[in-house]
């Protein structure tokens, strides 16, 4: 689950449809789309003005995909793999920096999100930072029929299905957007992890549900700030809508959806704080001891399709 400052109400589960869950959700993501745009956290003109920035996030996804693409692609010469040739779909993609990161290593990108006002900054970004990128406004869920194509490889990284309550649908949205052959790769907060309260620092006490919830139940919460600096611009929708995963569902909504797993990590770093203990290490966030070695904080999976 989502990392809450000290004032925040814990997420409470209530009876939210999921049809009304993605509409909350939208609109928040609009709001917050615009004080990401405008953060130092997202720091929109240092990827205009820097052409060699992939950004941390996708330089560890590509690391984790690496030992999975054609072997001339696994080093590009500075540690960091090569895409060249290959169409991409960034599902989830935001403000489109990751996209933007994924598309300088050489892929063709295509973006996919449910907010419009995030897409908007997205596209505007693509086009100051000179990259052919194309965004389509959807749900994940609805994705293979609203990009209308198929790719080389889908990537999903990071802080993402807990935004979405059906799983076996995105599961089959993921293999229903890859060619023959083609990889995914998932990365994002463990499952363990989001079972535990994050509103107090000083515990890691189980407080949420790790198993899915019935279809029209989920966690809520309302919140006018953001992960960056929306303390000075709040929020105008302040409401957010989650459900709950656990790691069976995650592995067989890509197995039930015909995908092969080629590889499954738990890791003890995350690109943002989830938990308010948590202190930063370089690039990373991690837990404190014991902790840190009794709970993980991320999960990655990368999936094949089968050629036939």
């Amino acid at each position: 689950m989502s990392a809450a400052p000290d004032d925040l109400t814990p997420m409470e589960r209530a009876r939210v449809a999921p049809e009304e869950g993605y509409a909350l959700n939208r609109s928040n993501w609009d709001g917050r789309a615009q004080v990401h745009a405008a953060s130092a956290h997202y720091d929109l003109e240092g990827w205009v003005a820097d052409p060699t920035r992939v950004g941390a996030v996708v330089r560890r996804d590509l690391q984790i995909l690496a030992p999975h693409l054609p072997e001339a692609l696994r080093d590009g010469g500075d540690g960091i793999p090569r895409l060249d040739g290959l169409d991409v779909c960034h599902l989830q993609c935001h403000l489109g920096t990751d996209t933007l990161g994924l598309a300088r290593r050489g892929a063709t990108c295509t973006g996919v999100d449910l907010s419009p006002e995030s897409l908007r900054v997205a596209r505007d970004l693509a086009t100051r930072a000179g990259a052919d990128i194309r965004y389509v406004e959807a749900n994940v869920l609805d994705a293979a029929a609203a990009v209308g194509a198929t790719f080389d490889h889908v990537h999903t990284s990071i802080g993402t299905i807990c935004w979405l309550q059906d799983l076996a649908t995105w599961g089959r949205q993921v293999a229903a957007l890859l060619r023959p052959g083609g990889t995914f790769l998932l990365r994002d907060s463990h499952p363990m992890l989001n079972v535990m309260g994050d509103t107090d620092a000083g515990t890691m006490t189980p407080a949420y549900a790790y198993f899915p919830l019935p279809v029209g139940e989920s966690f809520t919460y309302v919140d006018g700030t953001t992960y960056t600096d929306g303390d000075v611009a709040p929020i105008t929708q302040p409401r957010n809508v989650e459900w709950s995963h656990s790691l069976s569902e995650i592995l067989g909504s890509l197995l039930d959806a015909g995908l092969r797993l080629e590889h499954v990590g738990e890791h003890q770093d995350l690109p943002w704080p989830a938990h308010p203990s948590m202190t930063q290490e370089g690039e990373d966030w991690v837990l404190p001891e014991p902790w840190r070695s009794q709970v993980p904080v991320a999960l990655s999976v990368v999936a094949r399709r089968p050629e036939r």
